[in-house]
């Protein structure tokens, strides 16, 4: 009885597998949402993941979503960096504000409390924004500072960006040769840094439920680095203390800055 009810068993499991195996054979990107009532459909370009290249048997891009995937692809998958940039910038071209080939979609863009059957033009990605903006840092952070910008516009609620932000403009300040220059880089820097850490408040709920008392470790790190050169101690100890207090409970990606950052304070509080 054992062994039948065992050959039963496995024949059942191989149904349902080959079953499975069947069903998802005529698999396309998006399909497990197309009865799905809660996801907006607009067009096509709502949807900024990442989709396997051969998955999408496609041989020449023909629009901004299908440019942004094989830049995906020619990034992540073959290490091709050059032609990666190339196909963002197409796609971007294909999906840009400045020539009206896509849209900020805020509350206007509803007709009674919706989204309509198609926007004209298309939504604005983000994805093809950030992937650019980050390839194109090292050589043109002016440039990626406007893309990732355009990216708060898109998603104001988007955690990172600013932070990006800010890190770019302290690249560029550590390259000023200008004092000024410099200065208004840091002082940008600071704006957007501050801006990311609003956005996920400290409040005295979180305290009481987490023993949180600071966010965002590596923003206060940026911060403290800022105010370092610009020689202002007693920022840059407040921003310590903040980041330590924020690696209290979860650590650093970089632990061993935590050991540097309370060698710094005590240094900063034997001189002051």
């Amino acid at each position: 009885m054992k062994t039948a009810s065992l050959l039963a068993f496995v024949l059942l499991m191989t149904a349902l597998v080959c079953g499975q195996t069947t069903t998802t054979s005529t698999y396309t990107p998006g399909y497990f949402q197309s009865s799905n009532p809660f996801y907006p459909k607009p067009n096509p370009f709502y949807f900024e993941g990442k989709i396997d290249w051969y998955l999408l048997g496609i041989t020449n891009p023909s629009n901004t979503w299908e440019y942004m995937q094989r830049g995906i692809y020619k990034q992540d998958e073959v290490g091709d960096t050059a032609g990666a940039i190339q196909d963002y910038q197409t796609s971007y071209s294909m999906n840009s504000l400045s020539n009206n080939t896509c849209q900020i979609v805020t509350k206007a863009s509803f007709v009674n409390g919706a989204l309509p059957s198609t926007l004209t033009p298309p939504p604005c990605m983000f994805t093809v924004r950030l992937r650019l903006a980050h390839l194109l840092q090292p050589t043109d952070p002016d440039q990626a500072i406007s893309l990732l910008k355009e990216v708060t516009q898109i998603d104001p609620l988007r955690l990172d960006v600013n932070a990006l932000i800010g890190e770019v403009y302290i690249q560029k300040a550590k390259a000023d040769t200008d004092a000024t220059q410099q200065q208004n880089d840091y002082t940008q820097a600071i704006s957007y840094l501050q801006a990311e850490l609003a956005l996920s408040p400290v409040t005295s709920v979180v305290t009481a439920q987490t023993g949180d008392t600071a966010n965002n470790a590596h923003v206060h790190w940026d911060l403290a680095e800022i105010y370092d050169a610009l020689g202002n101690t007693t920022s840059e100890k407040q921003e310590l203390n903040s980041y330590l207090a924020a690696t209290q409970w979860h650590s650093d990606t970089y632990p061993w800055r935590i050991a540097l950052a309370k060698q710094r304070l005590q240094t900063l509080q034997a001189r002051h």
